[in-house]
């Protein structure tokens, strides 16, 4: 839609984990390094957690496309709790055959796997991803899994990424064993302001803009709406590129990021019901606080704009102060 306009090759602020995107903040960079040494050091589990959106998944990425021939890398990229059998999603993530096999069968042909690529001299990995969603039980069943181990021959090292709710389910009672078992263990941190800054003109730059097509105040007002978490700053730059497309305009600025905020606040308004109007009666004094807490975006939304027209060089002070939506 707009990438001729502004000269892009590509969409810079995609939704999609692309390791070609890849920033790497200080945060970020502590991770790549843990990552790269818990491979190297044959660590038996690797714990990498982080917010939603805060690029996990596209690290994991990038680190999978560097490893070479000498690593076999099995990768189950969506875990639920409804997960079923564990060696079933094990050996498809490896491509191999899991259809009627009873447990006892799963795991010799696992087993033999294993034993075959340590013949050739081949570090097995399984990574799993969204790991926070795993029950006790299939953690358990990873534990036992690992114990495929012997002596000081690590012939399958195991990955988990997940949400801070991964560190939480690792702390129950049952789970102390494996706990005891984590080699590296990381939280990824959100962007600061300046790391904001330069995540966004590292993506411009990617996809062959101009890397100041942000100004700096746009900048500061994407950090403030997203809180330095990437995929929401991607969201709400994508946004302000549209907005920036359809104005023709040549920057994006602090009135584009203002206007992008004041639609947003103005679209969940109106998904509200107004006290009084809706179909059904407020239940619960904890809804009728909600519902008046929308209405007062709304009112302060309309405010906004009528100052924007006189006040556009105090557009960034106003987003400082207002009561942000979600994006």
């Amino acid at each position: 839609m707009y990438e001729s306009y502004y000269g892009f090759n590509e969409r810079p602020f995609s939704l999609l984990p692309d390791p070609d995107f890849l920033y790497l903040s200080k945060s970020h960079e502590t991770a790549l390094t843990l990552l790269e040494y818990g491979f190297m050091s044959q660590a038996g589990f690797t714990v990498i957690t982080g917010e939603i959106g805060s690029g996990k998944t596209t690290l994991s990425r990038h680190i999978l496309n560097r490893m070479g021939d000498e690593v076999t890398i099995g990768l189950i990229t969506n875990a639920q709790k409804s997960f079923g059998e564990l060696l079933q999603w094990v050996l498809l993530a490896f491509g191999l055959d899991y259809k009627n096999k009873t447990k006892v069968e799963l795991y010799q042909a696992f087993n033999e796997f294993l034993i075959d690529e340590y013949s050739k001299n081949h570090r097995t990995v399984l990574m799993i991803d969204e790991a926070q969603n795993l029950s006790v039980e299939t953690m358990e069943e990873l534990r036992m899994l690992s114990n495929i181990n012997a002596d000081k021959h690590q012939v399958l090292q195991m990955v988990l990424l997940g949400q801070p709710e991964l560190r939480t389910l690792l702390r129950r009672p049952e789970l102390e064993q494996f706990s005891q078992r984590i080699s590296v263990d990381f939280h990824l941190r959100r962007l600061d302001e300046e790391e904001t800054k330069a995540y966004i003109k590292h993506r411009l730059s990617v996809v062959g803009g101009n890397p100041d097509l942000f100004d700096d105040e746009a900048c500061e007002a994407a950090f403030m709406l997203s809180h330095g978490t990437p995929r929401i700053i991607n969201r709400v730059c994508d946004l302000a590129l549209v907005y920036g497309f359809a104005e023709e305009k040549q920057q994006i600025t602090a009135e584009i990021m203002l206007e992008v905020t004041m639609d947003k606040a103005e679209v969940e308004s109106a998904a509200t019901p107004r006290l009084g109007l809706a179909e059904h009666p407020v239940e619960t004094k904890e809804q009728a606080v909600n519902e008046t807490a929308q209405r007062g975006v709304g009112e302060a939304v309309a405010q906004v704009q009528k100052e924007l027209q006189s006040q556009l060089g105090h557009a960034i002070d106003r987003l400082r102060k207002m009561k942000l939506p979600r994006f």
